[in-house]
């Protein structure tokens, strides 16, 4: 059975900085993407940032290119989110995303932007 355990969620004021981490555990074999998603208040789960392992490339989504980054300790399974000059229209819940094949999600984590 596959674990994905988040932390770094919390409340921050607009143009802070927030990190989010999640690690993989269990019986996950060669992790093709890792990333993260977000459900904002009235939204769609949608894609924010997903890091392809086999190409080396990650794919971010507009509203956040520029201030977020995506790096990940594959060894350890391990990917993180920095989350740069966070605006409001972030606020949402934030799930890691892990995909072998199987898709498997974390139980997600609330960011809130507010002043």
């Amino acid at each position: 059975q596959v674990q994905l355990v988040e932390s770094g969620g919390g409340l921050v004021q607009p143009g802070g900085s927030l990190k989010l981490s999640c690690a993989a555990s269990g019986s996950i074999s060669s992790i093709y993407f890792m990333g993260w998603y977000r459900e904002g208040p009235g939204n769609q789960r949608e894609s924010v940032a997903v890091h392809m392992t086999s190409g080396n490339v990650t794919k971010y989504a507009d509203a956040v290119k520029g201030r977020f980054t995506l790096s990940t300790d594959s060894a350890k399974k391990i990917v993180f989110l920095q989350m740069n000059s966070l605006k409001p229209e972030d606020t949402a819940v934030y799930y890691c995303y892990v995909s072998d094949g199987y898709d498997y999600w974390g139980q997600g984590t609330q960011v809130t932007v507010s002043s």
